[in-house]
């Protein structure tokens, strides 16, 4: 009798937000996000698709050396008259896809010895983290031009493997913290008492947990990924045969005269902006994705 008298009223199940809806949300709530994340976009499909624009040998003409920004040559021309904005679409595919090798390597070294580390502990623990210890206090950068000297850096995926496998520690000791926190939490212990493997306990319990943290650091070691390479590019100690925006550098202050004649500014300035771009939009779009991984941050 008392069920009969309840309304029936159906069952409305809570409404999920699907994860590219939050994150379309967020990157709309300000206007820098927007544009960082048009910024990360264009450079993409610089690499991407420039190389197909542009051939591989750029033709030179030497009546237009250092000719200055014009609709034939919209960022002007180098000391041999080829096109600058040709050499910077170029030159986009192999410093993006060294700077992506660089972060997946980074990221993958780092994650693998910070979640072993700190799941396992004991002498696992203590060798991984004086391995660790060792690969901080080296120097990056001077170990990167001695490595140079040695190792062919005309691939990028070379490049990339070298710049990672100098530069995970840190990665290594926030991921060994996280762990160490995490591996305590009930829903852990609970999984222990189940009896579920290791590996699933760390790739399906742990992992997920640190997910937003490791996308964050693949990001901002992209950039760091470029400065590594174009720094490595413009000092000379990579051979040339690779065109990429350190070369353009180099060419500009060493070969080209750009830091004594006004004209040639626009071959000088072009990698330093572009660099300087892609970095702002990386920071921009860093922003929305702390937003968008924290809900305590979405609420505010």
């Amino acid at each position: 009798m008392i069920a009969e008298q309840l309304p029936q009223t159906p069952l409305v199940r809570p409404h999920r937000q699907s994860f590219l809806h939050i994150a379309w949300r967020v990157i709309s709530a300000r206007p820098s996000r927007i544009l960082g994340l048009v910024i990360i976009v264009f450079f993409a499909l610089m690499a991407i698709v420039g190389p197909l624009l542009y051939p591989h040998n750029l033709p030179i003409n030497p009546n237009a050396i250092y000719a200055p920004p014009s609709l034939r040559y919209p960022l002007g021309t180098d000391f041999e008259g080829t096109s600058n904005l040709a050499l910077i679409v170029t030159g986009a595919r192999y410093v993006l896809f060294a700077a992506l090798m660089a972060a997946l390597f980074t990221v993958f070294f780092g994650t693998t010895i910070g979640l072993v580390s700190g799941y396992f502990l004991g002498p696992a623990d203590t060798i991984l983290m004086r391995i660790t210890d060792f690969i901080l206090t080296i120097p990056g950068f001077p170990l990167l031009v001695v490595l140079s000297t040695v190792w062919n850096f005309g691939q990028p995926i070379a490049m990339g493997f070298v710049l990672g496998i100098t530069g995970w520690g840190g990665l290594a000791r926030a991921v060994r913290s996280q762990t160490l926190s995490l591996r305590e939490r009930g829903f852990i212990e609970a999984a222990r008492g189940l009896g579920l493997p290791w590996w699933q306990i760390v790739f399906w319990e742990i992992l997920p947990n640190m997910g937003p943290y490791i996308a964050m650091n693949l990001l901002v070691s992209i950039t760091g990924g470029i400065y590594a390479e174009v720094g490595l590019f413009y000092l000379g100690v990579v051979p040339f045969h690779v065109n990429n925006w350190g070369v353009m550098l180099n060419l500009a202050v060493f070969t080209g005269g750009a830091m004594q004649s006004p004209q040639a500014l626009p071959y000088l300035l072009s990698p330093l902006v572009c660099i300087l771009l892609l970095t702002l939009g990386v920071v921009l779009f860093l922003d929305a994705m702390d937003e968008m991984f924290n809900p305590r941050l979405r609420e505010g």
